[in-house]
């Protein structure tokens, strides 16, 4: 079987190329990558160039394309809405249409951004998006784009949130290293979701090929939290595992206290009932996830 994927140099692609498995279906897995920059047997790949991404679908023929690759500066991307609507819908179009061409199949990662948080209960996949900026409104149109162009039976959208691991840019990593510098600390209490390490995340996607699976999904670790709980987390388990000896104090406070560029959903946990079932995966809560990417950490 062969897969492509998007971002490989990204947390999500890093981990989804360290989990590959031997084989899918019975089948052997011949794992191409694709990087912005290509190298260390990636093939390069600007994914704000559809051109590129049709011509890159014509020429592998793959059984599957699994998008990681995004533009996930939320904030950053207020400023830059053209190159976030490329990366994020339009590529997502331009694979899609290329993929219905060949015969190929999409999964295509998304985002609880895509909901406004003014619910107040689990989102279920079949909830109707409402997004409230630019990265949101980027990934709702990737989403329908690629719904558009792709028969439903080749399609699965997986939907996840608050995306961290050992490796990239994310919330742990800045959190271990403010907390070893500072000693206080000031992290949002009113935003809930829950958080999702990249090696679950990876486990789900190729979970969803071996399955098969089509149609809207959503997939994070179990329970809820907010970012003053994870960060509290953090704290606590990295001074377990001798990664901070004096870590600073952390004081909750409120998303007016702390004003972004981009409006942030103040809900955002996703119902993963049905997906769990499908994949045929058990729930792990956040906080054992955390556990074992401070683990990762530290080795």
């Amino acid at each position: 079987m062969k897969v492509i994927l998007t971002g490989g140099a990204g947390q999500l692609g890093q981990a989804l190329r360290r989990s590959v498995p031997a084989a899918i279906g019975g089948r052997a897995v011949q794992l191409i990558t694709t990087t912005r920059t290509g190298g260390e047997g990636a093939i390069a790949l600007d994914l704000a160039d559809a051109a590129a991404c049709r011509a890159l679908v014509a020429q592998q023929q793959p059984d599957w394309l699994i998008n990681a690759g995004a533009y996930t500066a939320v904030d950053k991307a207020e400023r830059e809405p053209a190159l976030t609507q490329a990366v994020n819908a339009a590529a997502p179009a331009a694979l899609a249409e290329a993929l219905a061409t060949t015969g190929g199949r999409l999964l295509q990662v998304s985002t609880d951004f895509v909901f406004n948080g003014a619910q107040g209960s689990p989102y279920r996949p079949d909830q109707p998006v409402d997004p409230l900026g630019v990265y949101g409104a980027s990934k709702a149109a990737g989403e329908a784009a690629a719904s558009a162009a792709l028969a439903a039976e080749r399609l699965c959208i997986l939907r996840t949130s608050w995306v961290y691991g050992p490796v990239g840019q994310n919330f742990l990593l800045t959190m271990l290293r403010l907390m070893a510098e500072r000693e206080q600390l000031g992290v949002v209490a009113d935003q809930v979701g829950c958080p999702t390490a990249t090696a679950g995340l990876a486990g789900a996607c190729w979970a969803a090929l071996e399955q098969g699976i089509s149609g809207i999904h959503h997939w994070s670790d179990a329970g809820a939290a907010s970012w003053y709980d994870f960060a509290v987390a953090i704290a606590d388990l990295g001074q377990e595992a001798g990664l901070l000896t004096n870590p600073a104090r952390i004081d909750p406070i409120t998303t007016a206290d702390y004003p972004t560029p981009a409006q942030r959903p103040s809900y955002s946990l996703l119902d993963c009932t049905a997906t769990r079932r499908a994949l045929q995966l058990p729930p792990l809560h956040w906080r054992a996830a955390l556990r074992q990417v401070i683990s990762d950490v530290v080795a």
